[in-house]
């Protein structure tokens, strides 16, 4: 058996842990060649690739990052003007490769679920994006390293805070989805939770922050970056033409302390947390989530299940069709337990 694997989208900790995983089971079950490529899909469109030996992905466990590399805009199907879809296909057989792991989050699963249909290429998919937002799994490694990452940022801003009185503003990642900045801003005892899910009414944050500043009290306020008042727009940070996600959101704590400023006695400050969500070394329940799926990803291959994704569902290790992660966006429902729970312990989502 010979195995190629590869990393797309964004970086995110716990990728290496994954390779590890993956290239020691194969070596370890079946005694499969493993060769890894180079910047994701890149890889396959500039023919550049490498072996993994057994060495080769020793003490890269609790490594950031990946030693792969990874490219959040190329596509097999468009890139630089062009479809390169047949000629990575080519060089898959040319490279004698069973199968194809892909890890990353929905943008890498919905390019492997199209090259899987379109090119006939077997892929296998491992679910990796600090946002936790791909269908068909309850976490995505990463996630909580970047949980993690935002508690203690959120935990640093509120004593400077409190020292001041003033309404301290917390920027999360998340895109579309507002699970770091649920999770961060349960965790980081934030007063306001402002997600992608729910618009906010600039009007009841402010009487939060008036409430508190009566009370001699500083307001801590988490936002997910794709927030926006209810009925408004999403704040953009940029776009990206060649990118096949060419919409980069960013700055509504900007934004929203323009709007809180004139409302309130306090003064308010914005903190944007951006990359350094992404960084770092992964959390043990990351390492430990990445090396499962990796060695579930591996049993899959073993067993020739191709075009699916391994997946945790209801606490346990599973896997799903590529069909049914392809073009979806996993967002936080209404009646979700963890906004249940907000509600009753007194935080603002920004709605009431």
């Amino acid at each position: 058996m010979r195995i190629g694997i590869l990393t797309g989208g964004g970086d995110c900790p716990g990728l290496n842990a994954v390779i590890r995983a993956v290239t020691k089971s194969l070596i370890q079950r079946c005694g499969a060649e493993v060769i890894g490529i180079e910047d994701g899909y890149l890889g396959l469109i500039e023919r550049r690739v490498r072996p993994l030996s057994w060495d080769d992905v020793s003490s890269i466990l609790a490594v950031g990052g990946t030693i792969l590399g990874t490219s959040n805009k190329a596509t097999p199907f468009s890139w630089q003007g062009r479809d390169h879809s047949g000629a990575c296909a080519e060089y898959v057989r040319d490279l004698q490769l069973e199968a194809l792991v892909a890890i990353g989050g929905d943008g890498t699963m919905t390019i492997a679920q199209r090259f899987g249909e379109h090119a006939g290429v077997p892929v296998v998919g491992v679910p990796k994006t600090i946002d936790n937002d791909i269908e068909g799994t309850e976490r995505s490694f990463g996630f909580d390293t970047a949980v993690a990452t935002v508690t203690d940022a959120l935990e640093r801003v509120q004593t400077t805070g409190q020292s001041h009185g003033r309404v301290m503003i917390v920027e999360t990642m998340g895109r579309y989805a507002g699970w770091i900045a649920l999770e961060a801003g349960l965790a980081g005892a934030a007063d306001v939770i402002l997600l992608p899910e729910i618009g906010y009414d600039v009007q009841q944050i402010a009487k939060v922050c008036r409430s508190r500043a009566a009370r001699r009290r500083s307001t801590l306020i988490c936002v997910a970056e794709g927030a926006k008042p209810a009925g408004g727009e999403l704040t953009v940070e940029s776009t990206i033409a060649d990118s096949p996600d060419p919409i980069r959101l960013g700055g509504v704590a900007h934004v929203l302390r323009a709007q809180l400023q004139p409302l309130v006695n306090a003064e308010v400050r914005a903190t944007v947390l951006g990359h350094v969500q992404r960084g770092g070394s992964p959390t043990p329940f990351d390492r430990v989530l990445a090396t499962q799926y990796g060695n579930a990803a591996a049993h899959l291959l073993q067993n020739r299940d191709y075009h699916r994704m391994v997946a945790l569902q209801r606490g346990e290790l599973s896997s799903v069709s590529l069909n049914e992660v392809a073009n979806k966006n996993r967002l936080v429902p209404p009646d979700h337990p963890l906004l249940v729970c907000a509600r009753e312990i007194g935080v603002c989502l920004g709605d009431d």
